[in-house]
């Protein structure tokens, strides 16, 4: 334990089970409110810790907000404090899928998912474009570098709809350079050590469902980058394409269902895997997806937290962090171009942004409430 820490490792384990209650909207929406909530609010997590984990959640493979969490955890907790906020983040969502995983396969789907999302989604996209706003009000300001990183992150992941790890490398050492030219390149070396170590997998002949599915949940966790946004895609090629363990039908359901209930958005495994095996199959994905990123997490953790203080660290994490608020951005337009489908869901992106500009401290889940209902009276009206 952290004598420093200006908070009881209790609190934050309450905070990460209320954010995993109610943070709706992503991995860029949850990540704005741990900023919001840790840093501008409560005071709890310094600036730089907050962008330290950032920067390292990005550069990592596996969930985003996931790994974040687990961040705020080490930084006054270290692996215990990382711990009990990793699962408090997830249990609440992970709880909730179970649930709608029972209920979908007693009544052979949910009619009203799709229209729920329908609303929800296009909310998702203000409260999206919002966190986005503040994280970049907050980082960038008028550094003509770091709005030329920006802008070039942002229309790199708009164009190829995925983020690029090594444009955010790239920038990273490219601030380094300009602001704080060369220092202690063997410390970068080093505290790039474990993800060498961890990068390092093996094939292995997989006969019964649950031991294909946690090779395959744990490739999706240790190399996919991009959070949410990423995973889905490469989810979809194993569990329709590949192993056909849900139809076409089935999976956009889960995706849904990923976008309905709070917490991180990979969340989603675990409606996946009830559906194909049970409560077994949904504890073997998730267990499976969320253990690669908590390595990814706390084992580089220590360097971080020792060399992040060093100019050179610090113009690097500058660099990886801008990047990052860029692909949010970039990411933002994606998600946007393919929820809008036509002016209804535009006119409900709009009222959102300007009930939050309106009124600042509404909480996020009664906006997405709203959505939901409005999207399930659009739907049933026509």
């Amino acid at each position: 334990m952290n004598q420093q820490a200006p908070y009881k490792l209790k609190d934050l384990v309450l905070y990460f089970l209320k954010l995993g209650t109610t943070g709706f909207g992503g991995p860029v929406a949850l990540a704005g409110y741990m900023h919001r909530d840790l840093v501008e609010e409560k005071r709890w997590i310094s600036e730089a810790d907050y962008k330290e984990g950032l920067a390292l959640a990005q550069l990592a493979p596996g969930p985003l907000a996931a790994q974040l969490g687990i961040y705020m955890g080490y930084v006054h907790y270290r692996v215990w404090g990382a711990t009990l906020a990793g699962i408090a983040f997830v249990l609440p969502s992970f709880l909730m899928v179970l649930i709608l995983g029972y209920f979908y396969v007693q009544n052979g789907g949910l009619p009203w998912m799709q229209a729920a999302f329908y609303g929800i989604g296009a909310a998702v996209i203000g409260i999206i474009t919002m966190s986005s706003y503040k994280l970049i009000s907050k980082t960038i300001k008028r550094d003509l570098l770091l709005w030329s990183i920006f802008g070039i992150s942002a229309a790199i992941t708009f164009l190829r709809e995925e983020e690029n790890l090594w444009f955010m490398l790239a920038a990273g050492v490219l601030v380094w350079l300009v602001k704080a030219p060369p220092g202690r390149v063997k410390t970068i070396k080093k505290a790039w050590l474990p993800f060498a170590v961890l990068q390092v997998t093996g094939n292995m002949t997989a006969n019964s469902k649950l031991t294909s599915m946690t090779w395959f949940f744990l490739k999706a966790g240790a190399f996919v980058f991009g959070s949410g946004l990423a995973i889905v895609p490469f989810l979809y090629g194993g569990v329709v394409k590949e192993y056909q363990w849900l139809t076409n039908n089935q999976f956009m359901d889960a995706v849904a269902v990923a976008m309905i209930t709070p917490g991180p958005v990979v969340i989603t495994v675990g409606f996946i895997g009830y559906l194909t095996a049970g409560i077994n199959g949904a504890c073997v994905a998730a267990l499976a997806t969320f253990l690669p990123c908590y390595f990814f997490t706390i084992l580089p953790a220590p360097y971080f937290k020792k060399y992040g203080k060093h100019p050179g660290i610090r113009a690097f994490i500058e660099g990886v962090t801008v990047a990052a608020i860029g692909a949010i951005a970039g990411a933002v337009i994606v998600l946007a171009k393919r929820q809008w489908t036509d002016i209804t869901s535009v006119l409900i992106t709009i009222v959102v942004i300007l009930i939050l500009i309106r009124f600042k401290k509404l909480p996020e889940p009664l906006i997405i409430l709203g959505a939901a209902v409005a999207g399930l009276l659009i739907r049933y009206w026509h």
